[in-house]
């Protein structure tokens, strides 16, 4: 065979090879196209993919497998035309099998030319990209739900950062809480959330390390809105990598929680204030126990005392001596009276007060008691309300306040006394209602905060030994909560303290106020009569026989109420019955008042206490009430005048 028949030989050998290859491609849609776009061959690829069998497809126009909307826009000869000039078109787009239904289609059309370059037609290769296009479409669904999600969020800020820690999108949560739009914070470094103490302290950028080495960083605290407010986040960084590895960013989420932290800080202050008020209370009991027996023991001394300064005739000296036994008695006295005050025992005698007239007078006393170096202002308003309270506790209380303040300003400065009409809801110590709150401010030295807690509790000083009780302040809070109000002290490091007492407001008319007078001397009578005491205590029971004795009474003793029952039963003549509240196997002396009352209702009664809740019962005031510790001769007056007046009763 010539060369030439050879070469022809193999050249028909290579397109048939090449012609198996196509017509062996399934995934592709190869086949040719003439140059006015009619196709001219097929392959089983074209078959499978557009549904056409060959000698459906042969010979017909290719715009067939497109849409209507594209054929309308000429997108098929458009495409003929681009291939034809430059060689090459390629495109994506929607396209139509033999059934009518649509996929997605690869397309590239090559030119074909001839050895003169003479365009002799087309190269189309078409493929299936419609399982692509569907994963396409639902991650970009996915991602645009996920992104109108994210957006939707206005409780949480949800933001991405790049590397270097500025912001690359911003969603409408960002928005609410930091205030920025996307436009204004884009672009801008995370620091500008972050308060200048911590951007001092590099708090932003250690964030972010952390975050970036340990994949996640979570914290608390305050940062910044765009207005310069401030608000407490609980804020979570985390890092974003990709397939690599490769830090990308920051995924951020900040949640705006001041609320919750204001109610925290306001539970952990309930429950300090809780634990400061059971603490007082157990100090209040303890005290109203410590000052029953404490009076007891200085009625004794007292007494005594007293009766030892008759039997020391001209010896001066020990006359001397038991004036000192009586004044230091007297001062515990006065310290057993305030610490009644601090546990809420005492018995107050509560008066409608005019609380201008009231605290005018004690500013004109403090400007004579306090040095001549601090000045006294008074703040008071025409409408201010009256109050319900003891007048004499009340000038205590405020006195013992302002000579507070004036050891707190050494160098001088001001005290002011200012009164506010005020209604409370609950927020002091649940008090709620119309009050009046009256504030003394000083200029002084301030309390610091560790301390501030503890300065209503007894014993409590800051001065030096001997300077003070530590019984004041105590005084003071103690009569407050026991007029059915309150007391507050609020104070700061070089910057002064003020004390507020909350007192219930009053709709009565103050009473005008009376005037004193001196008591006229009364001459002792001539005692004579039976007294029965019953007091269990035999120390203060010897003293009170003693005293009475002494004043030419018949004295019987009894040490419990059902002994003293039983006496006055069995006929005994008894004059006066003088007893102690407070009282052994089960029956005070209210109850005991009570009884004989019942039994002997003209027998005079005279009630003693140095402590006791029976005392301030509406039983207790239906009798004369002594209060220990008590002067013998205080006593026996108090006792002639009871007979005398028992004795002078119309029958």
């Amino acid at each position: 065979m010539d060369p030439i028949a050879q070469a022809r030989n193999r050249t028909i050998t290579r397109e048939k090879r090449f012609q198996l290859l196509v017509e062996a491609v399934v995934d592709y849609a190869i086949y040719m196209i003439d140059p006015d776009g009619r196709i001219a061959s097929w392959n089983a690829g074209a078959e499978r993919i557009n549904g056409y069998a060959t000698d459906e497809a042969v010979g017909r126009h290719f715009s067939m497998f497109f849409t209507e909307e594209d054929r309308h826009k000429g997108l098929p000869q458009q495409a003929l035309e681009l291939a034809g000039s430059a060689g090459r078109f390629e495109s994506e787009g929607w396209r139509l099998r033999k059934d009518g239904s649509r996929f997605w289609a690869l397309a590239v059309l090559d030119a074909v030319r001839d050895e003169t370059g003479t365009l002799i037609g087309f190269a189309k290769i078409t493929r299936d990209m419609t399982e692509r296009r569907r994963a396409e479409e639902a991650l970009f669904e996915s991602e645009r739900r996920f992104r109108l999600l994210v957006d939707s969020i206005t409780d949480y800020a949800i933001f991405m950062l790049d590397p270097a820690g500025c912001v690359i999108n911003w969603n409408g949560g960002a928005r609410r809480v930091m205030g920025y739009t996307a436009g204004e914070i884009i672009g801008r470094h995370v620091g500008c959330f972050y308060t200048e103490e911590d951007l001092r302290q590099g708090v932003p950028e250690h964030a972010l390390k952390v975050a970036g080495t340990e994949g996640k960083y979570e914290s608390e605290g305050w940062r910044v809105r765009k207005d310069g407010s401030r608000f407490f986040a609980a804020v979570v960084i985390d890092a974003i990598r990709d397939s690599n590895g490769e830090l990308v960013g920051f995924a951020k989420i900040t949640r705006d929680v001041t609320e919750r932290q204001q109610a925290q800080i306001a539970i952990e202050q309930a429950r300090e204030q809780l634990f400061q008020a059971q603490k007082l209370e157990a100090l209040g009991q303890l005290s109203g126990g410590v000052a029953h027996d404490f009076n007891n023991l200085l009625t004794v001394i007292v007494g005594a005392a007293a009766m030892a300064e008759r039997h020391a005739d001209d010896n001066g000296k020990l006359r001397s001596l038991l004036g000192h036994i009586r004044q230091a008695a007297q001062r515990g006295e006065d310290l057993t009276r305030q610490l009644l005050a601090f546990s809420r025992r005492q018995p107050l005698r509560p008066e409608v007060l005019d609380l201008r007239d009231r605290l005018a007078a004690l500013a004109r006393l403090l400007d004579r008691s306090l040095r001549g170096d601090i000045r006294i202002v008074l703040e008071l308003p025409p409408d201010l309300r009256p109050v319900d309270a003891d007048p004499t506790q009340l000038e205590l209380a405020l006195l013992n306040v302002g000579l507070n303040a004036r050891d707190a300003m050494p160098d001088g400065g001001t005290l002011t006394i200012a009164g506010e009409n005020v209604a409370l809801r609950n927020e002091i110590d649940g008090l709620a209602g119309d009050y009046v709150a009256i504030r003394l401010t000083d200029t002084g030295f301030g309390i610091p905060e560790d301390i501030r807690a503890k300065v209503f509790e007894p014993f409590f000083t800051t001065k030096e030994i001997g300077k003070g009780s530590g019984l004041g302040l105590s005084q003071a809070y103690g009569f407050a909560k026991q007029s059915g109000g309150s007391a507050r002290i609020e104070s700061e490091v070089g910057k002064g303290t003020t004390v507020t007492f909350y007192l219930p407001a009053s709709d009565a008319v103050p009473a005008a106020p009376r005037q004193a007078r001196a008591a006229p001397a009364k001459p002792m009578k001539p005692a004579c009569g039976t007294i029965l005491v019953v007091e269990d205590d035999p120390d203060v029971a010897e003293l009170a026989v003693a005293a009475l004795e002494q004043s030419g009474y018949s004295v019987k003793l009894a040490h419990e109420a059902r002994s003293a029952l039983t006496l006055l039963e069995g006929g005994e003549p008894i004059d006066f019955v003088f007893s102690d509240i407070v009282m052994p196997s089960g029956m005070n002396g209210v109850e005991l008042a009570q009884r004989i009352r019942a039994r002997f209702p003209k027998l005079p009664i005279l009630l003693a206490t140095g402590y006791s809740e029976a005392a301030a019962s509406a039983e207790a005031r239906a009798f004369p009430l002594i209060t220990k510790p008590y002067d013998p001769d205080k006593l026996v007056a108090e006792i002639g005048d009871l007979i005398d007046a028992s004795r002078n009763e119309t029958p």
